[in-house]
């Protein structure tokens, strides 16, 4: 089985649709895709109604969402899969997030406006579509500006990364808070991309540990963003911790060069991850 558990789609700063995403896994030669966007569950209708026009047994979705969480000022990200959308305490946290997001974009192009960058709100509203603004809808406005090369070019503390001159925080819920509404919701909590340091400062063992001991899952180790002495680490705390390891593209279609199911996660754990989940089920297979 070929397990990818992290993707994103047009709901919130990918480029391909729930449907297409579902399409791009079969096309990707995969068995299991996580649709994971930001703070939302809007695009799992789509993906379930898609995964329903394939053959049985084709591809199964895993319906999640990657929350944005922050600790000691630094952000994070935690992949929550598999819970009951309708769980008040959690749906109340996401719409919370989600709605920052808006003010949190807007303040951004102004920066971005005072900084010299010839970008507007419009612009990234049309970049953004049906999705929920992001700094990635941003970053491709100042790809379209001529301001950066690339989007990844905008994430640097000229611009966009945390930190960087023209950010800005937005609500970001605790971790061991987030872990255990996930837990509460039937999900199963996965810290993205723990070893990411090119997206700025990451947080410390001690932490790990914390969300270990709170119900964290797993790390997702094999990422685009980890080298291998960093994987080799964090299957090292894995270990001592107790927790799972994932593997998992980060697909967002276009906005990223990385492709579906460039990494993966072993068949058995992702069988113990359902095991773990009382919330929601798999869609299809």
């Amino acid at each position: 089985m070929r397990i990818d558990l992290h993707a994103h789609s047009t709901a919130s700063d990918g480029t391909d649709s729930p449907a297409e995403l579902v399409a791009a896994a079969v096309a990707a030669g995969l068995d299991v895709v996580a649709l994971t966007d930001h703070d939302t569950v809007a695009g799992h209708a789509e993906a379930a109604e898609a995964v329903h026009t394939l053959p049985a047994g084709t591809l199964t979705v895993v319906p999640g969402a990657e929350l944005s969480c922050v600790v000691d000022g630094i952000s994070m990200h935690l992949l929550a899969y598999l819970f009951d959308p309708a769980e008040p305490a959690f749906a109340a946290e996401r719409e919370l997030v989600r709605t920052d997001r808006f003010r949190r974009g807007r303040a951004i192009v102004e920066r971005c406006r005072e900084l010299g960058a010839d970008i507007g709100w419009e612009q990234v509203q049309r970049i953004a579509g049906d999705g929920s603004v992001g700094r990635p809808h941003i970053a491709s406005a100042l790809v379209e500006a001529g301001v950066v090369a690339t989007v990844s070019d905008a994430f640097t503390a000229d611009w966009l990364a945390n930190g960087g001159r023209a950010d800005v925080r937005k609500h970001e819920t605790d971790p061991v808070e987030a872990v255990r509404l996930v837990r509460a919701a039937g999900g199963v909590p996965v810290f993205a991309h723990p070893g990411a340091v090119k997206r700025g400062q990451t947080v410390s063992d001690r932490v790990i540990a914390d969300l270990a001991a709170a119900g964290l899952a797993a790390l997702e180790v094999d990422h685009t963003d980890h080298d291998e002495e960093t994987r080799a680490r964090l299957r090292g705390l894995a270990g001592e911790l107790g927790l799972l390891v994932t593997g998992s593209s980060d697909y967002h279609g276009s906005r990223k060069t990385v492709r579906l199911g460039e990494y993966t996660t072993d068949p058995a754990v992702y069988e113990a991850l359902l095991a773990q989940a009382t919330g929601a089920k798999p869609i299809g297979g």
